[in-house]
């Protein structure tokens, strides 16, 4: 697909900050289960050591937090910047579960923040306690009304045209809420953190462990982040399978880029890697069946019937439609108000092709199709780390069980450069959702092209190289104090 220079640049400005921010979002989900877990367990038995673990654990959550506001507040301010158009046209609707974040959600993570990093000894244990949960589940509701919007761009659900304002409007909030593609993406980002925040306790831990320093802590820290993290990997397992089901079915170009897949049928075989497949399996995947029907890139451009005689259009069909909706929208804007008549038979007509409106402003089957290859290994990174790191949280909490983690010292170098791993596989997963869904900012509704701001390449790009500038400086920044804190241990009290 050929892009303006003006899109290129506007996609490679928000992937910078969504790729910067999502850096600091799953620490942020992981260690809050951690660390109020440790405070549980330091409330229920009195033991001032669980009470040492999670406030150093707090310490590293509340450092990441802070530099993951900064990132979050500049992506949103990105929508109004690079992309009013889609801002315009979608706002009642995507507005809403912004709005809801920012006033219930970050809210309450700020109080609640408040009250756990500063009411050590000045509010009751189970007070705090409370505080230390509600923080965390703080943090997982603003994951909920954060996802809610993206899980309507993925498929957007609960809204009509309106031809009067040029905007779509939300008709029914409910359908928002209980989008299928927001639910499954929900908890497979929150549970994602769970397994990024266990991954980087671990590794942390074990960093001790090869010091030969504060080994009770490291062992102890271990064994809880190693069943969070296992849980985690589990249901992020659980929900990427429902991802899988709801992709092929609101998604199908995604699933088809993701697998490679250019001419699909029944018993569609996954793809391991390019020539090992495993036959029937993506049908399974995708369908829960192994005779289900997967349409691969081919048959989605030139039209396909199902099985079942389910009958979809090419691309060719798609865009003409499209191209009908848009000319109908012109007529009847200009004729709404010299002639009902002529007006009303336009406003039919693009009642009848508004589902394909997006389509009109495409120009060739081509742009359809989003970066195979990308797609595909990203995929793949994100599968193959996320089998990998649980297998090494499995046989960490083994080892730890049986006492030999002390004596392990290729496992406890495994566990900490495992660290990165987690990152990159959180990163290729949001590859997968975001570049899979190309070329439309909102599923079959608008694309990117259409939904870009009026403004000069050069803007984009100045403040581009300016947010590569200050992100880098916030990470450098934050892993310098994190480091630093790591270093002092435990044993160093906050003041």
């Amino acid at each position: 697909m050929v892009e303006s220079a003006l899109v290129g640049w506007s996609r490679l400005q928000f992937a910078l900050t969504a790729g910067y921010h999502w850096l600091f979002v799953p620490l942020t989900l992981g260690l809050a289960v951690i660390m109020a877990t440790m405070e549980s367990i330091y409330v229920v038995k009195g033991d001032e050591f669980w009470k040492k673990c999670a406030k150093f654990w707090m310490k590293l959550f509340a450092i990441n937090f802070a530099v993951g506001i900064a990132t979050g507040i500049i992506l949103e301010f990105e929508f109004g910047t690079n992309w009013s158009n889609y801002s315009w046209f979608v706002g009642d609707i995507f507005g809403a579960p912004l709005a809801i974040e920012g006033i219930l959600a970050f809210f309450m993570e700020a109080t609640f923040f408040a009250v756990m990093f500063f009411g050590w000894g000045k509010v009751s244990k189970r007070t705090h306690l409370f505080a230390t949960w509600m923080t965390g589940i703080g943090a997982a509701i603003s994951a909920v009304w954060i996802l809610v919007a993206n899980g309507w761009m993925q498929h957007p659900v609960g809204m009509e045209f309106n031809p009067d304002t040029v905007r779509h409007e939300m008709v029914d909030f409910w359908a928002l809420v209980t989008n299928p593609t927001f639910i499954s993406k929900f908890f497979h980002s929150v549970f994602s953190g769970w397994m990024t925040g266990a991954i980087f306790v671990i590794g942390i831990s074990c960093w001790y462990l090869l010091k030969n320093r504060e080994r009770r802590f490291a062992l102890s820290s271990i064994r809880v982040a190693a069943i969070v993290g296992i849980v985690g990997t589990f249901a992020v397992m659980f929900s990427g399978d429902s991802s899988g089901v709801h992709a092929a079915k609101y998604q199908p170009m995604k699933l088809a880029a993701a697998e490679g897949l250019m001419d699909g049928g029944e018993r569609a075989a996954f793809s391991i890697v390019p020539g090992v497949e495993i036959p029937g399996m993506l049908s399974i995947l995708a369908t829960h069946d192994i005779n289900g029907y997967v349409p691969g890139i081919n048959n989605l451009l030139d039209g396909y019937t199902t099985p079942d005689g389910q009958v979809f259009p090419s691309a060719e069909e798609k865009i003409e439609r499209g191209q009908t909706a848009i000319a109908a929208f012109a007529e009847y804007r200009e004729l709404k108000d010299s002639d009902s008549a002529a007006a009303a038979e336009a406003r039919r007509v693009l009642d009848e092709n508004v589902d394909y409106f997006g389509y009109g402003y495409i120009d060739s089957r081509e742009e359809l199709v989003p970066n195979v290859g990308l797609v595909y290994w990203a995929f793949r990174v994100m599968v193959g780390l996320g089998c990998a790191l649980l297998l090494l949280m499995v046989v960490v909490l083994w080892a730890e069980y049986k006492k030999r983690l002390p004596d392990m010292k290729w496992l406890q170098w495994a566990a900490l450069l495992s660290i990165p791993l987690v990152y990159l596989a959180g990163q290729a997963g949001w590859i997968v959702a975001e570049v899979g869904r190309q070329p439309w900012v909102i599923e079959g509704l608008l694309p990117t092209k259409a939904a870009v701001s009026s403004v000069s390449v050069a803007a984009v790009q100045t403040t581009f190289f300016i947010f590569v500038a200050v992100f880098t400086l916030f990470l450098v920044i934050e892993m310098r104090i994190l480091i630093k804190a790591i270093k002092q241990g435990p044993q160093v009290e906050q003041e």
